[in-house]
Formats: structure tokens, C-alpha cells, sequence
């Protein structure tokens, strides 16, 4: 299959499917952090298809940092945050860029979607999500509830449940590359994705 796997650039995804001998490419702004196949760009740009071929699968994974109910209080109309990131109606329009962003993705002309994200706005914007899913049933000790939004693909099977419930993500301190590491696709959710959707 040729797959599509919008806004990833750590490439773990698109390496999972490329494993199982699929035509996997990732697409995001910024470069690849692991050789494969990858696309810098705008993904809009590339749902119609890339390189005279059409896509099987699209797996999204559009940025959640305006979409989650995070820090919903910036939303008001108040003084700027210390940190320069966005407040009030600024955030709000960002908000409506991201809803526009997840919906293309959504409604690309693609038989078979899945979009991720955390739990957010998109529940009661767009619809519920067709399945939530943990890092623990995929080998990870960890808890990290993300939402699965799918079309034509299955739900995706637990493949290795472990014990273990570390909030890692929350409770992670800030830095530089907090945002970077908090979105990255556990290795075992990649691999039932592969095995899973691949078939």
C-alpha cells in the first residue's frame, strides 16, 4: 500500500509500515530525524497524491497544542503570558486554524483515515473519537490517553498490556524540546499500527 503519515517527522510510523514492505512516506514541515522516505512540505499539498500515484492510507497526526483542553483558561481576553505564547483572540484564531487543519485531513479524498490526537475539542467540534487508546497496551508503562478518529480502518487490538500506570508525559518538566517529546508516537502503538492496518 502507499501510505501517507501526515505531520510525523520522527519517522517511526512510516518506518513501522515501510518494515512490512509498504510505499510508506511522512510529511511534516520539518525534516526527518530518521532516513526514509519524507516529504517537507505542506501535506495539503500532497492528499490528491505524490509522484503520479494515489494514497491508501493517510495516519495524521495534526498538532494538538490548540486543540487539547490544555490550558483552555489563555483563551480569554487577558494580558500576554510570560512564556509569548499566544492569548485571547489570537489563540482563538489559532484554535480555528487547527479545527480547519484536523477537518482536511479528515475529509481527504483517502479510503482509509485514521487522525490522532489527545482528548480535545474535536469530541464536540467534529465527532467522537472512534476509539481511545493507552501506551500500556502496547508495551509502555505509561498512561497517555489519545483518540483514534478513523475511516475504513479497524480499531486497533492491545498487542502487549503491561502493568504500569507512570503519567511521564504530564509530569514531564519543562524545556526546549517538552512539545517535540510529548508528541512523539510510542514505538508499540506504531508497530500495531503497521501490523494491524497494514494488512
Amino acid at each position: 500500500m502507499r501510505v501517507l503519515v501526515a505531520c510525523e517527522y520522527s519517522g517511526k510510523v512510516r518506518d513501522a509500515f515501510t518494515a512490512l514492505g509498504h510505499d510508506a512516506w511522512s510529511c511534516d514541515i520539518l525534516p526527518s530525524e530518521s532516513k526514509g522516505k519524507h516529504i517537507q512540505g505542506d501535506v495539503l499539498d500532497m492528499l490528491g497524491g505524490f509522484c503520479g500515484g494515489e494514497w491508501d492510507v493517510l495516519l495524521g497526526f495534526p498538532p494538538c497544542t490548540y486543540l487539547s483542553v490544555s490550558a483552555n483558561k489563555w483563551y480569554k481576553n487577558q494580558a500576554p503570558r510570560p512564556s509569548g505564547a499566544l492569548v485571547g483572540a489570537e489563540r482563538r484564531e489559532a484554535r480555528e486554524q487547527g479545527k480547519a487543519f484536523f477537518m482536511a485531513l479528515a475529509n481527504a479524498p483517502i479510503d482509509k483515515i485514521a487522525i490522532e490526537n489527545p482528548i480535545g475539542i474535536m469530541s464536540t467540534q467534529y465527532r467522537k473519537p472512534d476509539q481511545v487508546v493507552q501506551p500500556w497496551m502496547f508495551g509502555h508503562g505509561e498512561t497517555k490517553a489519545t483518540c483514534l478518529w478513523l475511516k475504513g480502518l479497524p480499531k486497533l487490538e492491545p498487542t502487549d498490556i503491561v502493568d504500569g500506570r507512570e503519567q511521564r508525559m504530564h509530569l514531564m518538566t519543562p524545556s526546549v524540546d517538552r512539545a517535540k517529546k510529548r508528541s512523539e508516537t510510542y514505538t508499540g502503538i506504531a508497530l500495531a499500527m503497521a501490523q494491524q492496518w497494514g494488512k
